[in-house]
């Protein structure tokens, strides 16, 4: 019956029997298991051998993926010190811009004429032309022959005016002369741009004339152009040359002519001619 079935059916049940005696012996022979001990001993370097290249594997895909973690970690952080960074600037400019208003709302406190805040927005590209435009105009009741100023002097005076803007010439322009005096003796001269940004020039001082290095330069109010006891300058410079009448001076601006941003227009009538030296002729400084 059993070689009916074809030699399939023979071979299942050799198969099945075989299994049943590999377990017995299994169970029941200590050799046959110090053999399968053995045969493990050999067969699991191999195995691990064989596992080897996906271990490598796995461990290099760790790896790359760790150092793509680390390197997008590292982008990230960086990108958040530079956020930080220019806040950090921002917020030294606007701390530095705080300062200054105060410091000219501290002028604008020592002004016994209306003020009016203005904010600079250009200046004249011509290095000939020391200028500078603001944001006020005639729509905001400017008018030519204002004096302009910052929390540390005279900076100029508006000469020309548009509806929304008007120009200033500062005091270091070729062109401008202010009357002023010496706090300390109060002698008064003619102060006068020389196209230099960093300085200015006394006029006519006789060489007897007491006048020292530090000594405040302030406006004297002849000629009704400035108003009286503004600082302007403060000498940097004395030459005395024996073989001429008159002494060598220079001064430096008080005011931060190339620095400040926003300005005082005082409220003044305006005059013509207006801070230009032309229009001193024939005044006694």
């Amino acid at each position: 019956m059993i070689f009916r079935n074809g030699p399939s059916r023979l071979l299942f049940m050799l198969l099945i029997l075989a299994a049943l005696i590999l377990i017995a012996l299994d169970l029941n022979s200590q050799k046959f298991r110090e053999g399968r001990n053995y045969v493990n001993l050999i067969i699991t370097p191999l195995q691990w051998l064989v596992d080897m290249p996906a271990r490598l594997a796995d461990n290099v895909s760790d790896v790359v993926v760790s150092r793509s973690s680390l390197v997008a970690e590292n982008n990230r952080l960086r990108t958040e010190a530079l956020v930080l960074e220019q806040r950090v600037l921002q917020n030294a400019a606007l701390t530095a811009e705080n300062r200054r208003l105060r410091a000219l709302l501290n002028a604008r406190s020592r002004v016994e004429s209306e003020v009016r805040l203005a904010e600079l927005v250009g200046v004249n590209p011509n290095p000939f032309r020391h200028e500078i435009l603001t944001n006020l105009g005639s729509e905001d009741g400017i008018t030519t022959g204002q004096p302009a100023l910052d929390a540390g002097g005279v900076m100029g005076q508006v000469i020309s005016v548009a509806p929304l803007i008007s120009r200033v010439m500062l005091i270091t322009d070729s062109r401008a002369a202010v009357p002023v005096e010496t706090v300390r003796t109060g002698f008064r001269s003619v102060l006068l741009g020389n196209g230099n940004p960093e300085s200015l020039e006394l006029d006519f001082v006789p060489a007897t004339t007491d006048i020292r290095v530090g000594d405040l330069l302030v406006t004297s109010g002849l000629g009704g152009r400035f108003p009286e006891g503004y600082p302007i300058a403060e000498v940097s410079e004395v030459t005395r040359d024996p073989g001429r009448p008159f002494l060598v001076i220079r001064a430096v601006p008080t005011a931060r002519l190339d620095k400040s941003r926003h300005l005082l227009l005082l409220d003044r009538p305006p005059v013509l001619g207006a801070m230009e030296s032309d229009s001193l002729e024939g005044n006694d400084g």
